[in-house]
């Protein structure tokens, strides 16, 4: 059917071994990045990094769970319910809770296009 696409969140194809969903390939999204991580207690392996590059902010909301934000040496504590963006050039990292924690990633460059990097788009997992 043409106009919309439905996908449940734990069938999304997925990178890191699940970590992190590909909500926005399945889609079909092009305007924008859209992922869902979900990291268990004591998850280390999502990297700090920032946008500052590509020029990308992001907005994450918490679906389930608990994490700490560390944004530009900051902790930002955030439950389940939380909205945050984070702009292009801040470093930011995610610290999941004691029980783990779902987020949905927003992303988009400001006034530009989006570019869904190669390593997120279906045709990769083949």
């Amino acid at each position: 059917m043409d106009g919309y696409t439905t996908k449940r969140i734990d069938e999304l194809a997925s990178i890191f071994h699940g970590a992190v969903k590909l909500a926005g390939s399945e889609l079909g999204v092009e305007s924008f990045g859209l992922q869902v991580l979900d990291f268990p207690a004591g998850f280390e392996h999502y990297p700090a990094h920032d946008h500052a590059e590509d020029g990308q902010e992001e907005v994450y909301a918490v679906l389930a769970g608990s994490a700490d934000f560390e944004i530009a040496g900051d902790r930002v504590p955030a439950a389940t319910g939380t909205l945050l963006r984070v702009a292009p050039g801040v470093m930011r990292n995610v610290v999941p809770g004691s029980d783990g924690v779902r987020i949905l990633a927003i992303g988009c460059v400001p006034g530009g296009a989006y570019e869904r990097p190669a390593d997120f788009e279906l045709e990769a997992r083949a």
